[in-house]
């Protein structure tokens, strides 16, 4: 019980940060916009992430990873951070940012809960 709120916590924190990074992402066909998301493990090749949920520290099944970019969308890091060419147009590590502390709260929330749910069984 106490894996699954965890995990729960997760997953609300994740989609947090997936929404607000692809309404912050430029828009030209939405291949970026559509390639942002999160998975349980490894993110996709090729692309960048924002760091994950260590998996030894929490029993090894709780590896959660944000990402953007794909095969598609492989230009994933040349818009957060630009080029020579271009100027970046940061919309990641933004998103991160303005959700980083609610997402904490949120985790550090559910694991308190869980712990007092085991502690009263």
């Amino acid at each position: 019980m106490a894996k699954d709120q965890i995990r729960q916590a997760l997953e609300a924190a994740a989609d947090e940060i997936v929404e607000m990074a692809q309404r912050l992402a430029p828009v030209d066909k939405g291949e970026l916009r559509d390639s942002i998301g999160w998975t349980w493990g490894k993110a996709p090749k090729g692309s960048i992430t924002l760091g994950k949920v260590a998996e030894n520290s929490l029993a090894g099944d709780f590896t959660i990873t944000v990402f953007a970019g794909n095969g598609v969308a492989y230009y994933a890091r040349f818009v957060e951070f630009g080029t020579q060419k271009m100027p970046a147009q940061p919309y990641f590590y933004p998103a991160y940012r303005a959700t980083k502390k609610r997402a904490k709260s949120r985790v550090r929330r559910s694991i308190t809960k869980a712990a007092k749910a085991v502690a009263n069984s």
